[in-house]
């Protein structure tokens, strides 16, 4: 995260690319959503030291059609199936 943060701090506008959503983005939007899921504690630790990641996330999730997306039913929400299931011997 600390990557993506620093890439951020360097991209001269508010997208990792620079002013224009890219799939870059919406990629990370999700890497977030699923640490947010897997790790709650580790992350809300971590989301202090990484505000331009988590500003990115917020913007993408108030995008019009995406923050509808994410209230419809259509979106899959996380499970214990999938690679981001809750580890809560690993949050700490």
């Amino acid at each position: 995260m600390g990557y993506f943060e620093r890439v951020l701090e360097h991209s001269g506008g508010a997208h990792l690319l620079g002013r224009k959503l890219a799939y870059v983005d919406l990629s990370l939007f999700q890497i977030v959503e699923g640490l947010r899921y897997a790790f709650p504690k580790a992350m809300t630790r971590l989301e202090k030291k990484i505000p331009r990641v988590v500003a990115l996330h917020d913007r993408v999730a108030n995008r019009p059609r995406i923050a509808a997306y994410l209230v419809s039913e259509r979106r899959i929400g996380f499970n214990e199936q999938g690679i981001f299931r809750c580890y809560k011997e690993l949050d700490t």
